[in-house]
């Protein structure tokens, strides 16, 4: 593999085990200060809205410049909001509605990280080893993910949770400044547009593939459903019923371990229909949420995040190679925000309604209700057509070096 996928592997992996700590610290900053269970999904929501509204015009400039400098700036906004909300909690100066407003500015360097991100992996490595790729660097991030949810409940547990949002804004600067070392050779300029154009552009792309829109439609409920389980309904349970931070840690990170042998089995896996097996992979997340609706004994829930896990990881890498076998590189970055935009649209109502339906129905019959729907929105999908035939193409290898496999990082400005 290339030096820039190795670094960019890092940083994922640096980033992902911050990420992986404030999981646990944010639910757990917003009970400490009093807030109750509505503050919790509120927080988790202020994120969210600027996620979305900032998605389409990263997936443009994405396309347009260099991608992993975008990853970079990004970064270091995050880890700017980070570290003001570890030194707003560590000073117990804390109050809800700032730590909704640097969750919020976090979401904004998200909205421009993420279609980057999506875009830039298949410009580190040459096509015949994509999926390989995707599944090492899915294994990497899942991996780090366990140490940082396990780290984040011991940190939050001993020590409380500002030093956990510390640790997750200094993983955010380390990442920043080691994406900055990555080359990349530079391309020939493409003829100039406007905003609105390739945002044009974009979406003829997006809705003229039936496959993706499907999916797409229904990640918005199954993507909202996760969040409000990961981010509001699961850190409740463990609150009430668990043991606290430290149990809910030990069950994200089971979740992750579960994912890393997901991304270790795709290795070998290559399934010829890619997508099919992508969405058979799905409703397997339910077995997690039954377990938290019960809620059955702690050893018990991280079990069943294991399964679950590993299950959803083989989607991921599936759906990520799809795409990078389906869409033309130099729109990737777009089509990514489109289908980041469709998978967020719902979220923030999830994360929203999660504490306040739980307050009024409790949480068993909200999680219930959540599981189920991952149960039947895949069957739903597999009536389209394409989603059940496509299979996998053989690429023609090439080498990193050649404008056909280092295509357009900036495709506008010239420079990578």
């Amino acid at each position: 593999m290339s030096r820039n996928f190795r670094l960019l592997v890092t940083c994922n992996a640096i980033s992902l085990a911050g990420s992986g700590v404030s999981m646990v610290a944010i639910p757990f900053a917003v009970l400490r200060i009093g807030g109750s269970a509505a503050d919790v999904g509120y927080v988790a929501t202020a994120g969210l809205g600027p996620l979305i509204i900032v998605l389409l015009v990263g997936g443009v400039i994405a396309d347009r410049l260099p991608r992993h400098k975008v990853m970079a700036g990004a970064n270091l906004l995050q880890a700017l909001a980070q570290g003001t909300s570890a030194a707003l909690v560590l000073s117990d100066n804390a109050a809800v509605w700032e730590l909704a407003a640097m969750a919020a500015t976090g979401g904004i360097g998200l909205g421009f990280y993420y279609p980057a991100a999506q875009g830039l992996l298949p410009h580190t490595v040459s096509a015949d080893l994509r999926t390989q790729a995707n599944a090492i660097d899915r294994t990497v991030r899942n991996a780090a993910s366990i140490g940082g949810a396990a780290l984040g409940g011991l940190l939050v547990s001993l020590w409380g949770p500002g030093l956990g949002l510390a640790v997750d804004a200094a993983s955010f600067a380390v990442a920043s400044v080691l994406r900055i070392g990555m080359r990349f050779p530079k391309m020939k300029r493409q003829r100039a547009t406007s905003l609105l154009y390739d945002l044009h552009d974009g979406w003829h792309e997006f809705v003229s593939r039936g496959w993706l829109w499907a999916i797409v439609a229904q990640f918005a409920f199954l993507t909202a459903i996760a969040a409000a389980t990961i981010n509001v309904l699961g850190p409740l349970v463990a609150h009430s019923a668990l043991g606290g931070a430290r149990s809910w840690g030990f069950i994200i990170a089971g979740y992750s371990v579960g994912a890393v042998v997901g991304g270790l089995t795709m290795l070998r896996f290559r399934p010829d229909r890619m997508l099919l097996s992508a969405v058979l992979a799905i409703p397997m997340y339910s077995v997690f949420i039954f377990a938290l609706a019960v809620p059955l004994a702690a050893p018990l829930d991280i079990v069943a995040a294991f399964f679950s896990g590993a299950c959803l990881e083989v989607f991921n890498v599936n759906w990520a190679t799809t795409l990078q076998q389906e869409i033309p590189p130099q729109k990737l970055s777009r089509i990514s925000s489109y289908d980041a935009l469709g998978n967020y649209v719902l979220t923030p109502v999830g994360t929203a309604i999660a504490g306040p339906l739980a307050s009024a129905f409790g949480n068993t019959a909200v999680l219930t209700a959540g599981g189920t729907l991952v149960v039947i929105l895949p069957a739903l999908v597999l009536l389209q057509p394409e989603v059940r035939r496509m299979r996998r193409k053989t690429p023609q290898v090439t080498t990193l070096e050649s404008p056909s496999s280092a295509s357009p990082l900036s495709d506008s400005t010239g420079q990578s």
